[in-house]
Order: structure tokens, then C-alpha cells, then sequence
């Protein structure tokens, strides 16, 4: 599967963005789709995953509240909304999946077999 990442860009804090993932060659049908974030000089971080087929969410614990995992069927993408945001959130996001992860790894860069290209984030305070 190819990931499309689109939708980032230039807030204000406070503000939200919604970031979208889609899957350009084949389907996220048996998947768990996740999103992950780096910012200059710091390793990749998880931000939230879903199951494509159970919709099940897991998300970072700083991020939970503010931020919501979805997916569309019918566009085959998933989303990553984000509201409130904050300067600290400034990153480039990358959307990643895999038909083999385990729920243990599932916030593990490693475990991911498929990435998609950065979109950036910046959030001006």
C-alpha cells in the first residue's frame, strides 16, 4: 500500500488542523494505520493508531483529548484532527502502516513497514 500524508501547515496556537492519510494503491482493508510526529533533533514519536476494520484507537497519552483518530471507507483514508493546538506540537507528521503489527508495538516507528511523505506542522504561539 502507497500513503498519500496531506493537510498540514501554519496555526496559531489554540488552533486546529486536520491531517489526512490516504491510501493510493491498494486498500487500509486488515491494517492498523498510525500517525507519528518529529520535530528537528528528536526521534519519531507516536501519536495515535487505528485498527482499519475494528476502528479500535490508541492514542499518546499527551495528545489524548485533543487529538482524534478516524477513517473514511468509502475515501480510504484516514484522518488525524487535531484541536488546541500548541507550539510544542510543531513537526513533521508521517502516516505509516502495517498489516502485521502487534498491539504491543503498535507506537513503535519499527513495526511499520509502509510510510507515507512528512506533512509539516508548525504552530506559531
Amino acid at each position: 500500500v502507497q500513503l498519500q500524508a496531506s493537510g498540514g501547515g501554519l496555526v496559531q496556537a489554540g488552533g486546529s488542523l486536520r491531517l489526512s492519510c490516504a491510501a493510493s494503491e491498494g486498500t487500509f482493508s486488515g491494517y492498523v494505520i498510525s500517525w507519528f510526529r518529529q520535530a528537528p533533533g528528536k526521534e519519531r514519536e507516536f501519536v495515535a493508531s487505528i485498527r482499519w476494520n475494528s476502528r479500535n484507537t490508541l492514542y499518546q497519552d499527551s495528545m489524548r483529548g485533543r487529538f482524534t483518530i478516524s477513517r473514511d471507507r468509502v475515501q480510504n483514508t484516514i484522518y488525524l484532527q487535531m484541536d488546541s493546538l500548541k507550539p510544542e506540537d510543531t513537526a513533521a507528521y508521517y502516516c505509516a502502516a502495517s498489516s502485521r503489527v502487534i498491539s504491543s508495538t503498535r507506537s513503535v516507528p519499527s513495526a511499520y513497514a509502509y510510510w507515507g511523505q512528512g506533512t509539516q506542522v508548525t504552530v506559531s504561539s
